[in-house]
Parts: structure tokens; sequence; C-alpha cells
């Protein structure tokens, strides 16, 4: 399974990504997580499972949606990002692979 986030320069998602990456590994899952800016995402939307935006760029929802070619694409739960909630965002990510299959 492979989830991007994204957000404006890639750098407040960088602790995310590791949290969930340690959730995913104490779980067994085995996932790819990579954190963009948004004018990168936007080039690279179709090669992953699921596209999640932080907070931040949620305005941006509409136009990565109208870019992508059926990889869903939904916004980080502000409260679990705010907490940096790895396990919370993964299964969040992992339930919108699910769903989508």
């Amino acid at each position: 399974m492979k989830i991007l986030l994204v957000c404006n320069a890639g750098m407040s998602t960088s602790m995310l990504v590791q949290r969930m990456e340690k959730a995913a590994k104490e779980q067994g899952i085995e996932v790819e997580i990579k954190a963009v800016p948004v004018t990168v995402a936007i080039d690279i939307i179709n090669d992953w499972d699921v596209v999640l935006l932080g907070p931040q760029v949620r305005h941006q929802l509409k136009s990565i949606e109208q870019k992508s070619n059926g990889t869903p694409v939904a916004v980080i739960d502000m409260r679990d990002y705010g907490l940096m909630n790895g396990e919370s965002v993964l299964k969040s990510a992992l339930e919108i692979i699910e769903k989508n299959k």
C-alpha cells in the first residue's frame, strides 16, 4: 500500500509520516508513506493508493481530486494532524483504501 501525504512544503508532515510508519510496523502492516508539497503531489497523485491533505492545504482538495484518475483524496482530521496521531491517520488511510478497492 502507498499513502501520500500533502502539505505546503512537505516538512510539517514528515513527523506524521514517521509516526504512521511506526504504527504500521507495530501492526505488521507493510506500507510506503511519503510527504510532499502540493506542487509535487499534482504530478504523482495516480502513483499512490490514497492521497491525504494536511489541514493547511484543504483548500486544494477539489483541484487535486480533478487531477486524480480515481485515486481517493481526503483531508487529514485536524485534531489527528495537530496531535501527530500517526495511528489514527494510518487507520483512516487504510479505511479509505479498503472502501475504494
